[in-house]
C-alpha cells in the first residue's frame, strides 16, 4: 500500500510541475508575440513618421 501512495504521489507531482512548466513556456511564448507585434507597429508608425515630412517638401 505505501508503494502505490508513493507512486500516486510521484505521479501527481510530476503531472502538477509539468502542467506549471508548460503555463510558464506559453505565457512567455504569448509575451514574447506581443512584444514582437509592438516592435512591429512602433516601426511601422517610426517609418510613417520619417515619411511624411518627405512627402510635404
Amino acid at each position: 500500500m505505501k508503494k502505490l501512495v508513493k507512486v500516486a504521489a510521484v505521479l501527481i507531482g510530476t503531472s502538477v510541475a509539468g502542467i506549471l512548466a508548460w503555463r510558464k513556456v506559453e505565457s512567455d511564448r504569448v509575451r514574447n508575440d506581443l512584444w514582437t507585434e509592438a516592435e512591429r507597429i512602433s516601426s511601422e508608425q517610426d517609418a510613417a513618421t520619417q515619411a511624411q515630412p518627405a512627402s510635404r517638401a
